[in-house]
C-alpha cells in the first residue's frame, strides 16, 4: 500500500480512540472531532466538527502512541501516531485505535516501528472537505522513546 493510501485509510481515524492512551488530554482533545461523509450523484464533500479548542489549532500539544513510519528508510519525517498498536490502525474498520499523521522537525535516525513516543508539536486542523485527515501534528519533536 502506498504512503498516500495508508495515510488516506488513516489520518481521519482519530476521533474514536480506544486505548489507554485515548483517555490522555490529547486523545481526548481528537476524540471530539466529527466527521461527516456526504456523497450525491454528483459531489463529494467530508465535513468536519472540531472541539473549541483546537479550532485554531494548538501550538505545542504533547502526545504519547506508537509511530508508525510513512516511508521506508532510516531518517523517518513522517509518521502516524497511533493510540493502540493492538488495533489495526490501516484498516478503516470502525473498531480501529485513534491515529494522526506527525510530520517531524528533524528526522528521527532508526525509528522503529511500534516504538512508544512521546511527542510535541503544533496539533492543527485539516479543513480540507475532500480528505478524512481532521488534524495534523506539525513541527513535532522528540519528548521521549
Amino acid at each position: 500500500m502506498s504512503p498516500v493510501s495508508r495515510l488516506a485509510l488513516t489520518a481521519g481515524l482519530s476521533a474514536t480512540a480506544t486505548s489507554a492512551f485515548a483517555d490522555a488530554p490529547g486523545w481526548d482533545l481528537l476524540k471530539g472531532i466529527t466527521i461527516d461523509e456526504v456523497v450525491t450523484e454528483t459531489s463529494y464533500e467530508v465535513k468536519k466538527g472540531f472541539p473549541e479548542r483546537l479550532k485554531n489549532g494548538v501550538q505545542g500539544m504533547e502526545l504519547t502512541g506508537y509511530a508508525v513510519p510513512l516511508t521506508p528508510g532510516s531518517e523517518i519525517r513522517e509518521l502516524i501516531l497511533v493510540s493502540d498498536m493492538g488495533l489495526c490502525p490501516f484498516c478503516g474498520g470502525a473498531d480501529h485505535g485513534a491515529s494522526v499523521q506527525v510530520n517531524l522537525d528533524t528526522p528521527l535516525v532508526g525509528l522503529e516501528e511500534g516504538t512508544r513516543v512521546t511527542l510535541r508539536g503544533d496539533m492543527m486542523p485539516v479543513h480540507d472537505p475532500e480528505t478524512w485527515q481532521a488534524a495534523i501534528l506539525e513541527n513535532a519533536v522528540l519528548v521521549s522513546g
